[in-house]
């Protein structure tokens, strides 16, 4: 089974990355926004990354770029509605957080209601 790797970089090698070195391999909108750092909002939830790595952290900062310094947390993203967990995994790198919480549930569609369309009178009710 083939391990992953990210521009030919191991998890290992990853995960002991410098925001600097990260920059160099994640696209270019991404490197572009790390280029201009971290807004005050980003830097706290780092901080209390950094502080307390084994917690579980909520944010509404969807636009968060993952970085090798938060691989293997949880943290509950904001989707609009509720906090949905996230456990940042190495694919996740270079992604923003925003990603992985949906805002929208998939559309599920029953059967008509009574009086939906013209057909549907005419269905004997049950």
């Amino acid at each position: 089974m083939a391990k992953f790797q990210m521009k030919g970089k191991s998890e290992e090698e990853l995960a002991n990355m410098e925001i600097e070195e990260f920059r160099k391999i994640i696209p270019a909108r991404q490197r572009r926004s790390l280029k201009r750092g971290f807004t005050e909002i980003q830097k706290k939830l780092l901080a209390k990354i950094e502080a307390d790595p084994k917690k579980f952290h909520r944010t509404k900062n969807r636009e968060m770029i993952i970085i090798p310094q938060m691989l293997g947390i949880k943290i509950g993203v904001y989707n609009g509605n509720e906090y949905v967990t996230v456990e940042i995994k190495t694919e996740m790198l270079g992604h923003r957080l925003g990603e992985f919480a949906m805002t929208r549930k998939p559309v599920k569609h029953s059967s008509p209601g009574f009086g939906a369309t013209k057909s549907s009178k005419f269905v004997p009710l049950k």
